[in-house]
Order: C-alpha cells, then structure tokens, then sequence
C-alpha cells in the first residue's frame, strides 16, 4: 500500500480534519477484545497501546491522548514538506540547543547538570496575557535532553551499528542513506496538572521524567508510511529501582505504563539534579541505553535502561508487531551530519523545551468522554478566555483545543486538584500561537516572580570533554500558515500571526559562578539575540529554523 499522496506540500491552513473523527481515535468505542500475543512474526498490538503517538493508528487507540511526539518532516518530490499521519497535520514547537563536537564518545555518552525551576507561590491567573501568574506546566509541557538511536526498523529501515559515525548519511558515500534512526527524549514534566495519563503531571507539587524513544514506520523519502504504526512511542519512568511501572513498548503500554508508582523518581521544584545518558552494560550480557539520574539535593536517584529485559521493542513495519529490542546510541561523536534524517530538528545531543500545548482559559465548552481500560474521564474540547483569540476551524488551522479540565478537577479522586483551568492543545499543538507559550509569561528571573524561574543547565559534558559548538533551532515554522517551500518570508519567530507577538529563547550567563543555559525572556547574559537567535529556514528542512553552528563561547 503506498500513501504517498498524504505528504502532499500544502498550506497548513488548507488542512483539515473532522473533529469527530479524530475523537474516534482517542475516546471509548466500546470494550476491548485483543490480547498481545507472541508470534513468528513479532508480538502483536493490544487494541490499546502507544503505536502513533499522534492517535491516528488505524488499529489502535492512543493510551495516552497527549503524548509528546517527535516532530517529523518528510521528502515531496524530492523536496521538503510537512508530515501528515494518515492524512493529519501533527507538527508542532521544539525549540532547541543542539551541542556538537568532534570528541570521541560525544554522541553517545553525555552528562547534563541543572537546577529544576519552581513556580510562583500563588496560583495561576487567567486574566491579562503577558502578565498573568504563569506556572512551567503552562509555558512545557515537557522540558527533554535528546540523543539519537541507532535502530534498524525505523526509518529509512536499513541496518545500523551502535556507537558508528559511519551510521551519518553520507557517510563513506554521497549516496549513502543513513543508518536506521530513533530518537530519543529524556522527558521532564512539571507539577500543577495531573494525572499523567490524559494531562501533564505525575502530581502538583513534584517533577517526574520518563525515557522516551520515538521510531517512524517508513521507507526512504516517506514513499511509504504504515498507517497502522506511524510513529510508535517506547516509554518509562524514571524509576528508583529501574522497573517500568507498566509494559513500555507501544504493542503493550497500559494504564500502568502511564501511572507513576511509589518507586518513581520524584524532584522538587530548586532540586540540582545529574543527568547521565549513555550505553550501559547489562547484567546478562549484551548493551542497551541507560538514562540514570542523580538528585544531588535529596540524595534520591533513579534509572532506566531501553533493555529487552525491561519490555522494549522495536516495531516491524509491515505488521506493526512488536521485536524486543536493545535501544543503543547510534553515534559516536556529535558531529553536525549525525542526525536524525526522518525529524524535524536535526537531533543528536541537544536540550529542548516542548511549547504550544497548553491553553488556559476562563471557561470551557463541547463535552465529551476519554475513556481506556481502568480509567474514564470527563474532557472538555473548547477553551473560551483572553489567550483563546479565535474560534477553531475554517481558516483557523486548530481543530480543537482539547483535551481540556477545569480548575480544581481531581478526576475522580485520581488526582489532586488542577491549578487552573485549560486545555493541552493534544490534537496538533497550539499552531495559531494564542497560548501561554506565545506570550511574556516567560522566565525573567532565576527566582520566581509573577513568572517561574528558569531551569539552570550547566554546559554537558561527555567523558570530561565540553562541547565546543553550539546551533540553535526551532521547528515552529512548519507550523506557520504563512511559511511554506516557496513562501520563506513568512517562516519566523515570532510567528507572524501569533498575537502575542513573542517566542522564548536562550540565554548563556553566569549564575553563582557558574555558567549556565536558561531558557525564557532572560535577560541577565548573553541572549544572542533574542527571537532572531534562530535565524531563518534551515537547508535541512524549510519549517525549521536554524543558526549556523557556532561556537560555544562559555560565558567567555
């Protein structure tokens, strides 16, 4: 079956989708009946599982309704052009700091140091953008560290070798494709908008992470994509003693999968925090990815290992069935060409915070029910207020604003009650950048204020070395309806058609002696810039905006 026509270049506003039908994909149609079950050719899906991310598996619903996927690009013609899953535009916003260098062991062995942000005292305020009481669940959704895999079954579906620079496309040969890649995302998510599994947070008062390993189901330049299985999400906790709280392979993942347990590693809002990303050596021989982190506040740590053992696999693009798999790093050093060829932003060794998923608002409308086995839930679809600037539909490229929750929703006891009330812009982002994140609600200060404070990230380091380069760059663009192949002009941050007029960005600054990247409206070091350190469109892909590689100046 090919579906290459599905990838056609058109403007994000000529786009659209039935509401109805894409709630089809996340609410309850009735009991389930499938059960895994091993075969010849891999372990097959349960009728509920994580196997798109981005809900539209045509044999699958979505356990958890606001994944935070990997945004793809995808090949029209020989040319660039946005992805759609099964017909449905699903990019959304990643800005991010790419680190490189030319280091043995840079690509697949990194330590990152930061401090968690916190929040103001007082509650959220849903009254005048660009000065509300703003909390970090508002502003991401999922601040993450990422690391490109080395994985054979995704795409362009050819055969790699972990921890290989001769992985890179190119590599060798002009016309060599590229090794199989996935990518990882070391996810944190902040307090203030639980639960996990149809919101944002593990509770209301700590942080939580998980590993997170983001494959594509399609051959070289897209020609084919299954719709069964387009993006497929492994996922787990962060956990004390190691063990997934549920099945983490998008086949099996459960309401456990997606529910922290008393062995989750939780972090308080100021916690200083080690991250180490690397390949781990297994107890029963062979290697898989670990992502062990360190709170060297509390004392408390916790890990994860992408292992067989631990309930990995990777998915087989013909039927969409499970292979146990070893997630390993692909490559050895952070060199600029070692990517990830089927994402929008380049990957490799990077930190990036997920915006454009959190709308708050002063009412909510259009009711509905999210339902999977052992939890059901009131949602609401539409969000009315001050952020919310047009209705969705027509030329809106929105379909919806949901899932969105009341203030003080516990969801049936489940949880202790929201901070406020909106919606996670689950279907495909905020991409008419009215939310909190397109707005001055950002970090101005490393203590917080009426906004939160920032994150405090040290320079990452691998075996010793620092990474001596530095590229800034966001996806935003993609999601422009004024930015296209043949219309760049219009491809910028702040977007053209964002009310708001702003878009957070880096800063490098030297806090208590130490240098440190935060992420915001700082403004008390180097900003490069402000907005315009993404510069314009990247060779790489039109909707993503790119700074040339530069060096990492250190606070110098």
């Amino acid at each position: 079956m090919r579906i290459h026509s599905v990838f056609a270049r058109k403007p994000v506003a000529a786009i659209t989708l039935c509401v109805t039908t894409a709630l089809t994909l996340v609410l309850a149609q009735g009991p389930l009946t499938a059960a895994a079950h091993a075969t010849d050719t891999g372990i097959a899906p349960n009728a509920v599982g994580a196997l798109d991310c981005n809900g539209y598996s045509l044999i699958q619903r979505l356990v958890k309704p606001n994944g935070v996927c990997t945004d793809p690009r995808s090949i029209y013609d020989g040319e660039g052009a946005r992805f759609l899953d099964n017909g449905h535009y699903i990019g959304h916003d990643e800005p991010s700091l790419r680190f490189l260098s030319s280091v043995p062991g840079s690509g697949n062995n990194v330590t990152w140091n930061e401090t968690l942000p916190g929040d103001p005292a007082a509650s959220p305020t849903v009254a005048t953008p660009g000065s509300d009481v703003t909390h970090w669940f508002e502003l991401s959704i999922a601040p993450w560290f990422g690391m490109a895999l080395c994985d054979p079954y995704s795409y362009p579906q050819t055969a790699c070798k972990p921890e290989s620079d001769a992985n890179a496309p190119g590599a060798g040969s002009s016309s060599f494709i590229g090794g199989g890649s996935s990518f990882l995302e070391v996810q944190f998510y902040p307090p203030g908008f639980a639960p996990f599994v149809d919101n944002i947070s593990c509770d209301n008062t700590h942080w939580c992470a998980s590993l997170h390993i983001n494959d594509a189901e399609c051959t070289l330049n897209f020609h084919f994509c299954n719709p069964n299985c387009v993006e497929p999400t492994n996922f787990a906790f962060i956990q004390m003693d190691g063990v997934p709280t549920g099945p983490p392979s998008p086949q099996l993942s459960n309401l456990a999968t997606n529910t922290p347990n008393a062995e989750t590693l939780l972090m308080n809002p100021g916690d200083k925090l080690q991250v180490h990303i690397f390949d781990a050596d297994l107890a029963g021989g062979g290697r898989a990815l670990e992502v062990h982190i360190s709170d060297l506040t509390t004392g408390r740590s916790g890990f994860m290992q992408a292992s067989v053992a631990n309930g990995f696999m990777a998915t087989l693009l013909g039927n969409c069935h499970g292979a146990p798999f070893n997630y390993e790093p692909e490559y050895n050093t952070a060199e600029p060409q070692n990517l990830v060829p089927w994402a929008a932003l380049q990957g490799g060794i990077l930190t990036e915070y997920e915006i454009g998923h959190f709308t708050p608002c002063t009412s909510i409308t259009s009711p509905a029910t999210f339902s999977i086995p052992g939890f059901s839930d009131p949602v609401w679809l539409s969000c009315h207020g001050p952020y919310e600037t047009s209705a969705d539909g027509g030329s809106n490229p929105e379909i919806a604003d949901g899932f969105c929750f009341p203030v003080g929703d516990t969801h049936g006891g489940t949880a202790p009650p929201n901070e406020v009330t909106g919606c996670t812009d689950l279907f495909n982002g905020d991409v008419d950048f009215d939310g909190s994140s397109y707005r001055a609600d950002w970090p101005n200060s490393v203590t917080p204020t009426t906004f939160p404070s920032t994150f405090q990230q040290s320079q990452p380091s691998s075996n010793g070395h620092s990474y001596s380069g530095v590229q800034f760059e966001t996806d935003a663009a993609a999601s422009e309806t004024t930015c296209g192949p043949s219309t760049l002009a219009g491809c910028a941050v702040p977007a053209p058609i964002a009310p708001g007029s702003f878009y957070p960005y880096w800063t490098q600054a030297l806090v208590n002696g130490h240098c440190v990247w935060e992420f915001g409206q700082m403004t008390n070091g180097n900003t490069f810039g402000g907005a315009a350190q993404y510069d314009g469109p990247s060779a790489y892909f039109f909707g993503t905006l790119s700074s040339d590689v530069l060096s990492n100046p250190n606070c110098s």
